[in-house]
């Protein structure tokens, strides 16, 4: 054989990445998955094994958490807990293989010691295949101390990461007034963010409606921003004054949740100028992978 040859052989197989731009569709919390993902800094989310993995594991507790210490992509712990991280620097085009590679990995680590995760999984089951897929009780966070065990002798490179997190965390709220939807502060104004829950086209038909009939503010004072499509859904933002509370929002956000849905049920074609409204919406959307 020529040398050619046992080199052509002995190259591994180059795995394929395919982009899925919407990764959380058929969860039943799609919506939250995406804003632990992109809005929220420090939250956490207990998380239960489907039952085959509970047969084969026993009942592990996992725990879904925002960022985990230097954007580990997974992380056991010596009691034999697991959490996963949403926000990590190395991802494949399909965000729910990634985030399902990351707990089997993780299960089949030893407790305590660190997670091998492959950057570029490859084909295999999602996160509908080895969760018992739930509403998300979701729990915010001041701080990421929930990294850390009181009683552990922890890595110091761990605490170091610790302390640059959060620093870097602004006041967060989530607001009741709809699913998904968040209320931070940041030094020279505040926010409202809202995942929409909608079709993207349906979402942006019934903002566009909105919008031409000036029903887009969450009142006095307010900015509607424009809007971003995160992971296939639209996350309209507002700015806001700095110096009211979180719960001074919830109001507002409660009256616009009744126009969008007004607007949403609209089965009529849209306006000239709901057109013009829809492009002008357009014209302000950002994308996030």
């Amino acid at each position: 054989m020529s040398k050619r040859g046992k080199s052509d052989r002995a190259r591994p197989a180059k795995v394929r990445d395919v982009f899925v731009p919407r990764p959380f569709a058929g969860l039943v919390d799609e919506a939250q998955w995406i804003a632990l993902r992109e809005l929220v800094p420090a939250a956490t989310a207990p998380l239960t094994l489907a039952a085959e993995l509970r047969e084969r594991y026993g009942e592990r507790p996992v725990t879904l958490a925002t960022v985990l210490p230097m954007a580990w992509p997974a992380m056991t712990k010596p009691d034999g807990r697991i959490f996963i991280g949403l926000q990590r620097h190395v991802q494949s085009g399909d965000v729910s293989r990634d985030l399902a590679v990351a707990l089997l990995c993780a299960l089949d680590t030893e407790p305590g010691q660190t997670v091998a995760v492959p950057a570029l999984p490859g084909p295999g089951p999602r996160l509908r295949d080895v969760l018992d897929d739930r509403t998300l009780d979701v729990t915010l966070h001041d701080g990421f101390d929930f990294w850390l065990d009181p009683d552990a002798s922890d890595d110091p490179n761990v605490k170091a990461s610790l302390e640059r997190a959060n620093a870097s965390i602004y006041p967060t709220v989530a607001l009741a007034a709809a699913p998904a939807a968040y209320w931070c502060r940041v030094p020279d104004k505040a926010h409202v963010r809202w995942v929409l829950p909608d079709e993207e086209d349906r979402a942006m038909d019934a903002l566009a409606r909105l919008g031409a009939g000036g029903g887009l503010l969450l009142g006095e004072g307010t900015k509607f921003a424009g809007m971003f499509r995160a992971h296939g859904l639209l996350v309209p933002v507002w700015d806001l004054p700095r110096g009211p509370e979180a719960e001074e929002w919830e109001v507002p956000l409660a009256e616009f949740t009744k126009r969008y849905g007004e607007a949403l049920a609209v089965e009529s074609s849209l306006t000239a100028a709901e057109r013009r409204s829809r492009q002008g919406l357009l014209g302000r959307q950002l994308t996030l992978r």
